[in-house]
């Protein structure tokens, strides 16, 4: 039996940023702290001169021939990326959430979905309505757009309709993204 030592981390990104010992190659193109173009040269002297500016090499284009390296506090870059993340993840909106049903959906069950779908919308997050077709129900699409159809005209004042209603092999699905200035609100308020 094999044993592992400490807690297993899955799908967690590395930062593969290269940076000070860790620029393997001989030569670097060398920008500035201020942007400015310093030039080509040998790796061991633009690290030297980035430690004497009390900065960091760290390599910004690895892809380029040479690779273009930038002095600049590693760790606030490392920040600013975080941030800009954090900003992305903001304005595309939250979580994904997926309500499934099918083309020969009740009433009751209707409402019950609705019901979900706006509490998601109202939390933040990103919708996708999927209605999935099974054997003879294939012939028959258009009842599924139409279930679609009815689900955004009933959502219209919590969400809005991102893209087109898309036929996906044995699904047809469509996403909504919330309204602004709609749901929780203390990001109404802000």
């Amino acid at each position: 039996m094999m044993r592992r030592s400490g807690p297993v981390q899955r799908n967690v990104k590395q930062d593969t940023t290269r940076v000070n010992t860790m620029i393997r190659v001989p030569e670097v193109r060398v920008i500035g702290p201020e942007g400015e173009q310093i030039g080509v040269m040998q790796t061991r002297d633009a690290l030297a001169q980035a430690e004497e500016a009390g900065f960091d090499l760290v390599e910004v284009a690895p892809s380029a021939k040479p690779p273009v390296c930038r002095m600049m506090d590693y760790g606030r870059y490392r920040y600013e990326q975080q941030k800009k993340k954090r900003a992305q993840q903001k304005t595309t909106g939250g979580e994904l959430k997926e309500l499934r049903m099918r083309p020969s959906i009740e009433q009751h069950d209707f409402e019950t979905k609705y019901r979900q779908a706006v509490e998601f919308l109202s939390e933040g997050n990103r919708l996708k309505l999927t209605v999935r077709f099974r054997g003879r129900e294939l012939a028959h699409r258009e009842i599924g757009r139409e279930v679609l159809q009815r689900f955004v005209d009933e959502l219209v004042e919590h969400g809005k309709i991102d893209g087109f209603i898309m036929d996906e092999g044995r699904n047809v699905t469509v996403s909504l993204v919330p309204v602004k200035g709609v749901g929780n609100p203390s990001k109404a308020d802000a």
